[in-house]
């Protein structure tokens, strides 16, 4: 992992840091493209190419950006969607990895 995402996220809890690395392994599983890991605008960020995803933690949860997410609404009912587009998965949810997999898929390729 990028070494200014793993510092940024020294300021979190554990349960936040683990959830954190689930999330980032499911990234790194969706593709055998490179994967450029780097903070943009301080938010870890996940490129291949120009397609990106991001993933924002939070104290009590963690925000998914990737532009695909709301096309999966139906299979995320159970999630909040933003406005913006972004997934919520709060600590007390399960991570729909899955979805999410192919999610990560279709972005990264």
């Amino acid at each position: 992992m990028n070494t200014d995402i793993y510092d940024y996220l020294e300021k979190f809890d554990e349960p936040t840091k683990q959830r954190f690395y689930i999330l980032h392994k499911l990234i790194c599983e969706s593709t055998s493209n490179n994967i450029v890991e780097k903070l943009w605008v301080k938010l870890p960020s996940f490129y291949v190419d120009d397609n990106f995803i991001r993933i924002i933690p939070f104290k009590d949860h963690i925000n998914i950006e990737a532009r695909t997410v709301t096309s999966h609404r139906d299979d995320l009912l159970e999630y909040k969607i933003t406005p913006k587009g972004m997934l919520q998965i709060f600590h007390n949810q399960q991570i729909p990895e899955e979805i999410l997999k192919t999610i990560f898929e279709e972005i990264l390729g």
